[in-house]
């Protein structure tokens, strides 16, 4: 998957442009947030949209485990609770190589990942499915988590959002894939 780079305004729905800001504003002189610098309650009133994924080296490779994910999230997934599983196990086997690349990017680049994919739902309406991925660190360096900000939207109106990621019959269509430019931020 190729990522382009990409200014801030790429990014659509209010609460991940805010999102976006957050992260910003806790960069205080680091290439990476620290996590321990976010106000956790700032972000209960769009925790259902949320997930909060633990990155985990096993063998020189990044595992993404599952600490928190909202209700919405979790009727995407198709599970009330997915929280110590990891990414891969809940992702359909079709999309999983495709969902996992933003994650790898972010990791690999310290840098905000949105992304826009095409999703069907079970009434064959189109849904644009936008990510907005934001690493953090502990030490300010090294990657150990990110939270993940989900937004649809379905230009016909309704749609059905249960189990949406399981009922796709192939990888969803990339719409856009972008890594937003840290410098671009500031």
């Amino acid at each position: 998957m190729t990522f382009k780079v990409a200014r801030p305004d790429v990014v659509r729905a209010v609460h991940q442009r805010w999102l976006l800001n957050l992260w910003t504003q806790n960069l205080n002189g680091l290439s990476i947030p620290q996590w321990q610098t976010v106000q956790i309650d700032s972000l209960s009133s769009m925790s259902d949209h949320l997930s909060v994924i633990d990155v985990i080296s096993e063998d020189g490779q990044a595992l993404f485990a599952i600490r928190f994910h909202g209700a919405a999230v979790g009727q995407l997934y198709d599970s009330a609770d997915c929280r110590g599983r990891y990414l891969h196990t809940v992702l359909p086997p079709i999309a999983a190589a495709d969902a996992l690349a933003p994650y790898h990017r972010a990791v690999d680049s310290g840098c905000p990942i949105y992304t826009i994919h095409d999703v069907i739902d079970r009434n064959h309406r189109e849904v644009h499915f936008e990510r907005l991925l934001l690493p953090f660190a502990h030490d300010g360096k090294h990657i150990d988590r990110i939270l993940a900000s989900f937004e649809l939207f379905c230009p016909d109106g309704a749609f059905d959002r249960m189990a949406l990621m399981h009922t796709q019959r192939r990888s969803p269509m990339p719409r856009l894939s972008a890594m937003i430019e840290p410098r671009a931020l500031r």
